[in-house]
């Protein structure tokens, strides 16, 4: 509006006094601003009635524009704009991240865990105040339904890494599941489930994985309590926040220096002062504690256990 009455202005002055462009914008600004130093040139009776109109006319508009802009900068809705823009420059940066769907009591310990292992990953969650909460603990995250096409788009989940349907029932994390299956047939889904008879559809939905909390916790208690030393190494070796031993699977890309070697050739623990647990075959099979001459094929999965830093050292060297 405000553009529309100085336009107005600039054109009104140039057509009924012959002034040139600068003067009308000059004469045009000062008048609406309530500034008014002087006429630049003397006006006609037509002039005059012009100005009039345009005191009234644009002064309001004025007025009205800055009660606007004072409304939005009181209320925080530019400061909302700037924060929409920044959220939205960070997904387009992601890279190699887990898209979490779901941030109630579930997706939160995962984000908990994803954070502490210094995984990049963004949160899909219909509740914008558990998306406020979010990002007031530094996330990122979107408030939005996880299960459309164009949300996964936006949370780059051509560019993910994983994906893990933590929503708040048995339904909607199967539509989650089958919408990103649909976008990215080659992701690797995660997928959180209450109900039994719910599981076989979320894997013919197209998780990889399905959990349920309450089996694992079920299971875990009675683990506990008849073999509570084991389970103490296990929280050990594959707990984030412990610094001296760690748990970790390392992926044997084609043209690693170790493809086709032996793990004795190889000197894994010589080198680097890790432990094969296992080896994940490309195939899918475990080979549980391999032996010595077990060869290392391209598409593996070593699951090693050992210092945080050799590990690390370690799949630096397979890269390599």
């Amino acid at each position: 509006m405000l553009g529309v009455v100085v336009a107005g202005g600039v054109t009104g002055y140039m057509t009924i006094e012959g002034w040139s462009a600068w003067d009308a914008l000059y004469m045009t600004v000062t008048t609406v601003a309530t500034v008014g130093f002087r006429e630049v040139h003397p006006l006609s009776g037509v002039g005059q009635a012009f100005t009039l109109l345009l005191i009234v006319s644009g002064v309001g508009t004025a007025f009205y524009t800055a009660t606007l802009l004072a409304a939005a900068v009181v209320e925080g809705g530019l400061h909302r704009r700037f924060e929409r823009r920044r959220i939205e420059r960070m997904l387009e940066g992601l890279r190699d991240h887990f898209i979490l769907c779901g941030y109630g009591r579930i997706g939160s310990m995962i984000a908990d865990e994803l954070d502490q292992q210094k995984v990049p990953f963004v949160i899909v969650e219909r509740s914008a105040e558990r998306v406020q909460q979010v990002l007031q603990r530094g996330w990122l995250a979107v408030a939005a339904d996880a299960s459309r096409e164009e949300v996964l788009e936006r949370v780059g989940i051509h560019s993910a890494r994983g994906l893990i349907a933590a929503v708040g029932t048995d339904a909607e994390n199967v539509y989650t599941v089958l919408t990103a299956r649909v976008v990215r047939p080659d992701l690797f889904i995660v997928a959180r489930v209450e109900s039994d008879d719910a599981e076989p559809k979320l894997r013919r939905a197209g998780a990889d994985r399905v959990i349920s909390p309450y089996h694992i916790g079920a299971a875990h208690m009675a683990q506990t309590a008849l073999r509570p030393a084991v389970v103490d190494f296990m929280q050990l070796a594959t707990s984030s926040g412990h610094l001296d031993l760690s748990m970790e699977q390392v992926r044997i890309q084609e043209g690693s220096g170790l493809v086709g070697q032996t793990i004795v050739d190889a000197g894994i623990r010589q080198k680097y002062g890790v432990i094969v647990v296992a080896i994940r075959r490309a195939d899918g099979s475990m080979d549980f504690n391999p032996s010595p001459e077990s060869v290392i094929r391209a598409g593996d999965e070593l699951v090693v256990l050992g210092r945080p830093q050799s590990v690390k050292a370690l799949g630096e060297g397979v890269a390599a």
